[in-house]
């Protein structure tokens, strides 16, 4: 059978009972993904990077496609959890990038009032696969050379 897109558990979390991301209903765009490791999120201050928060996995798709990390929808009232970015836009040669191994992260602000911990096994967010597409004078020729903000270097 050809792999078209899927999860695989990222080097270095094989031996950390990682679970496969999976969807709760039939018509569900999203798979739901679980926090790694435990992880406390600092409240927010003015100047404060955001809290990555490990998944332990990577994903795979097709060339023309790329996954989005977006939050689950109850974080931000109930627990005050946004990401950093909106969403995360990751693309199809992240997958096994040197670095990392391609695993994916979520980058989370906490606008509460206390800090918060996030439990190994919780649902932090959610994955869903995307095609695009390019303009008819599209000319990109570059290569990935690292993982996690290594676009742009």
């Amino acid at each position: 059978m050809e792999r078209l897109r899927g999860f695989e558990v990222a080097k270095g979390w094989e031996d950390k009972d990682i679970h496969i991301p999976i969807r709760k209903t039939k018509h569900a765009a999203g798979y739901d993904v679980e926090a790694a490791e435990d992880t406390v999120v600092p409240v927010f201050k003015q100047g404060d990077k955001p809290t990555l928060i490990h998944t332990g996995l990577k994903a795979y798709c097709q060339d023309d496609e790329w996954y989005m990390l977006a939050n689950r929808s109850s974080n931000p009232g109930k627990k005050k959890l946004v990401l950093a970015n909106g969403i995360g836009i990751i693309d199809a040669d992240y997958y096994g990038n040197p670095d990392n191994d391609g695993e994916f992260m979520y980058a989370y602000y906490n606008f509460g009032t206390e800090p918060l911990e996030i439990k190994k096994g919780e649902v932090i967010g959610q994955v869903v696969f995307m095609k695009y597409l390019i303009t008819d004078d599209d000319s990109a020729t570059g290569e990935r050379m690292g993982g996690f903000g290594s676009t742009s270097k």
